[in-house]
């Protein structure tokens, strides 16, 4: 997940609060100050949970839920495995009961663990896991009951609801963010921001809200001091208007007039925290909700946790760990993963070493010493996808060189063969890494492995990439590949290494996969 995902998780509505809170500043009084900040810790509202295609897909998402859940439980309750006896001695009230308190707490449990909550519809895996827990929870009740009561009529329901539900429950919610994607490919579903603050850090946030991140935000203007409305904000990508001033009045007007979803704040205000509170209050009148993006950046939100001190919000952020039972875990499942996929690929290796032997002279596999975590070399294994003398040629083509910073790249590079052109278009190519997986110098998932050559200039920061394992796949990988620029590919590498979970890497793993089978910026 992002950080302009990290922040929008913690969007306030700050006109509910007023409301909910008998609405002090609409009464001429200024709220204490530990008023304003219970309000920027209070739980996240979305800032387009009130809008007619918000809640129209939430309730698309309640009904497709219910369905599964009654399915599940109703497929438990016929396919019910008991002995003969049991069933004659007419236990079907008791499955009855049984089905409906389960139905009933499952439904309940997907609305209470917010699994349907804006700040987590068609952004990175919390709605999985929101999905998973409140299933989990439902069956961990029902089995502390059947052991306290000594009830032993629920078997089936752990044995087929609660897998196929879940299963089930997690493939709906990733066809409807399939289809919600699509929707908000085509200029549909998006939540409509006006930003405001200082030149500087409008830019960035506007650059932020342009990625592909799943967010879907459209900036429709911004807000800046000193500037005349009817200026532009002139980005690389784009121009974006100047609407209005910094004036809370003026703002307010402004998202009324243009009908946005949320102001973001991006950074600090000239007026510091007076400033964003006078705009919480004006935007009162307004439909709009206030969202404060943070000057902290590439930091997960597992990492970020609140803490009022004083009537302070006061945001700890843990520090990255780079060793530990995490990591423990993280090899494991790499040596299970690699070891199995070897196993069952050995054809599609035969396969593969054939076509590129026959297509072209040289060897089978290429090698190349690559740099891996804590700066150790080691062989890195592929199918050769270029002539057996590409580096020997590699010097004579140095001026058509279109990567930035210290990468090498040329798209239609001449030292690729037939078959490595296609190699390279699906990653096969990059199978026999899961060799070194197995040896232990990369990882399934990671930054991508770097030449001696490109470490050498690295700066600083970029030197914290080999903090870690390399990986066959990662978020360069599944977020443009070849066609990312030198620092995005940095960005993307260095928010791996200090947010990087086993959740995400599934996640990572499983994007890959659509990648692969869509290549798109593979060259």
């Amino acid at each position: 997940m992002s950080a302009i995902d990290d922040f929008h998780a913690r969007t306030v509505n700050h006109s509910a609060y007023w409301r909910q809170s008998g609405s002090p500043a609409l009464k001429g009084h200024v709220p204490h100050r530990a008023a304003w900040d219970a309000a920027l810790l209070a739980p996240a509202s979305s800032v387009d949970s009130g809008t007619p295609w918000a809640k129209r897909y939430r309730r698309f998402l309640r009904i497709t839920d219910a369905a599964i859940v009654l399915l599940t439980v109703a497929a438990a309750y016929t396919l019910r495995f008991e002995p003969a006896d049991a069933l004659a001695a007419g236990s079907s009230t008791s499955y009855l009961i049984v089905s409906a308190a389960i139905l009933v707490l499952w439904v309940l449990a997907l609305e209470v663990y917010h699994t349907r909550d804006d700040t987590v519809l068609g952004i990175g895996s919390d709605e999985y896991k929101r999905v998973l827990d409140a299933t989990m929870r439902v069956f961990g009740a029902m089995a502390i009951l059947m052991i306290v009561f000594d009830v032993d009529i629920v078997r089936s329901y752990f044995a087929l609801a609660m897998p196929a539900g879940a299963f089930l429950l997690l493939l709906s919610r990733w066809q409807w963010r399939a289809w919600l994607s699509r929707q908000r490919h085509f200029g549909h579903y998006l939540s409509k921001v006006l930003v405001v603050g200082e030149r500087g850090d409008v830019e960035y946030v506007v650059r932020q809200f342009g990625k592909v991140s799943g967010a879907a935000y459209e900036v429709v203007g911004a807000a800046l001091p000193g500037t005349p409305a009817g200026g532009s904000l002139q980005l690389s990508e784009k121009s974006i208007p100047v609407l209005c001033g910094l004036d809370a009045e003026e703002v307010a007007a402004t998202a009324q007039r243009t009908g946005v979803n949320s102001v973001v704040v991006a950074g600090s205000l000239p007026g510091g925290p007076r400033a964003i509170r006078e705009l919480a209050w004006t935007l009162e009148c307004t439909d709009a909700g206030l969202a404060l993006a943070s000057s902290l950046t590439n930091v997960a939100g597992p990492r970020i946790h609140w803490r009022p001190v004083e009537g302070l919000p006061l945001m700890h952020v843990e520090l990255p760990q780079f060793a530990g039972g995490k990591h423990v875990l993280k090899r494991a499942v790499d040596i299970v993963v690699a070891g199995t996929a070897l196993l069952l690929l050995l054809p599609l290796f035969s396969v593969l070493a054939w076509v590129v032997w026959h297509d072209s002279r040289g060897p089978v596999f290429f090698k190349q010493e690559r740099v891996g975590r804590n700066s150790e070399r080691f062989m890195m294994y592929k199918f050769r996808s270029m002539v057996a003398t590409a580096e020997e040629e590699l010097a004579g083509l140095a001026e058509l060189n279109e990567g930035a910073g210290p990468l090498f790249k040329i798209k239609d590079d001449p030292r690729i063969t037939r078959a490595g052109r296609w190699l390279r278009k699906y990653s096969l190519d990059e199978l026999p890494q899961l060799w070194n997986v197995l040896r232990g110098d990369m990882s399934l998932v990671g930054p991508r492995p770097p030449l001696p050559c490109e470490v050498d200039g690295y700066e600083s920061h970029a030197r914290r990439r080999l903090l870690i394992k390399p990986g066959i796949t990662g978020l360069w990988q599944v977020n443009g590949r070849s066609n990312l620029d030198w620092d995005e590919s940095v960005r993307l590498d260095l928010y791996y290494v200090e947010n990087w979970s086993l959740t995400g890497d599934i996640m990572i793993l499983w994007r890959t996969a659509k990648v692969v089978m869509k290549p798109v910026g593979a060259y």
